[in-house]
């Protein structure tokens, strides 16, 4: 497993999680926020904003042998172009620093999985999730269009559980209904992707 990581989004619900299992595992641990007082018991963090063209961003990608992104908008049903502004910055700064290894958290129904949606879901992301799924969309363009080793997650619906340490995973899901997944697997299975090429260069969702 790469040892250095960069974490992007370690504040936000999904994020903690994943912080708090890389750290577990022995991994050195960076995080690039824009409050570090957020992030404590962090033995590196590096502040700066990922929507904003800066030489932090660099700073904290520099000697790093991977950068996982959980970036998202809580609660919020409007983007603010999270996706759209930061995604080609973090590529640039990341071929800047030759760092190659991306994995990044994003949302099921965005881009090929939006073919597994079931019947309600898919209203709600045609709906209520429109404008944050279409700055998802436009953010995973530039990771395609990049040369970095990435891999772009989906988890189904996020739930606060307890980590169950079983869930499926692949490039196509049958799911019903409203399917969920604990955020706590989720940050397990991102973990994981630093040492598994299974799904470089490709899209993976994660579900129950």
């Amino acid at each position: 497993m790469p040892r250095r990581i960069l974490i992007l989004g370690a504040t936000g619900a999904t994020g903690r999680h994943l912080l708090s299992k890389a750290l577990e595992a022995g991994l050195d641990v960076t995080v690039f926020a824009r409050d570090p007082t957020r992030v404590p018991n962090t033995p590196r963090i590096v502040k700066g904003d990922v929507t904003t063209k800066s030489p932090a961003l660099a700073e904290a990608v520099r000697g790093q042998d991977a950068v996982i992104s959980v970036l998202g908008r809580g609660n919020s049903l409007t983007s603010g172009e999270l996706f759209t502004t930061s995604m080609p910055l973090i590529v640039r700064a990341m071929d800047g620093e030759r760092v190659r290894r991306l994995v990044v958290t994003s949302a099921f129904g965005v881009g090929a999985t939006h073919a597994d949606l079931p019947l309600l879901p898919r209203i709600f992301v045609a709906t209520l999730l429109r404008d944050l799924y279409a700055d998802k969309t436009r953010g995973e363009e530039a990771i395609h269009q990049s040369l970095l080793d990435w891999t772009i997650v989906y988890p189904t619906g996020l739930s606060n559980a307890p980590a169950t340490g079983r869930y499926r995973v692949g490039e196509h899901l049958p799911l019903r209904g409203f399917p969920t997944i604990p955020r706590a697997d989720v940050a397990d299975f991102l973990l994981r992707q630093l040492d598994d090429s299974t799904y470089i260069r490709k899209g993976v969702m994660i579900s129950r």
